[in-house]
């Protein structure tokens, strides 16, 4: 029986697809349950609208899935583990983690499912692929340091940050005096 599908089945087709299945699939499954209708004259018509519409649906979704992409490519994760001296982690970093971690950093929710299988078990730092989008790849930059050692790292990460602020309070501070000694000049001039 041919049929036209309304929504996605697994290992048939996708909405408004025409597909050929056996007569009691369509009659006792697939159309009692509103995943498919007999193909026939007026319904042809219409599941040329759904593969329009279903067309702009996969855009908008490619769309937002590369923008998602771009956020992500890139941003750097830290962890902190108990490892061997040498460098071998007791465990590993696994994939929930890192987009746990993601989410924290980017508010982006990535399904741990879209983030590369590779175990993460020794020290250092390893780019891990993300299977988003079609128009870039992106790479989340995974960093593993000892436990005692993290905190170090993080103030090592945060120290440029801290300075150019101190650089700007010291700036301040000399516009101030600036100001201040010009004021004195215009009132001794006075």
């Amino acid at each position: 029986m041919k049929v036209i599908l309304l929504s996605y089945v697994y290992k048939h087709g996708v909405e408004g697809e025409v597909i050929d299945v056996a007569d009691g699939f369509a009659r006792n499954f697939l159309i009692p349950k509103g995943l498919a209708v007999q193909a026939t004259e007026g319904e042809l018509k219409r599941a040329s609208k759904l593969r329009e519409q279903a067309a702009v649906k996969r855009a908008q979704l490619d769309a937002r899935m590369n923008e998602l992409a771009r956020v992500i490519d890139g941003v750097e994760v830290v962890f902190g583990r108990r490892a061997a001296s040498t460098g071998k982690l007791f465990g590993s970093v696994t994939t929930q983690e890192i987009a746990d971690e993601l989410l924290k950093k980017t508010g982006v929710d990535i399904n741990r499912r879209r983030i590369s299988q590779q175990q993460l078990r020794e020290i250092g730092t390893h780019s891990v692929p993300v299977r988003l989008g079609n128009e870039i790849s992106p790479n989340v930059k995974v960093t593993i340091v000892r436990e005692e050692e993290l905190q170090e790292y993080l103030n090592k990460l945060n120290a440029p940050a801290e300075e150019v602020v101190e650089a700007g309070e010291a700036i301040s501070e000399v516009q101030a005096e600036a100001a201040g000694e010009a004021a004195a000049d215009e009132t001794a001039n006075e």
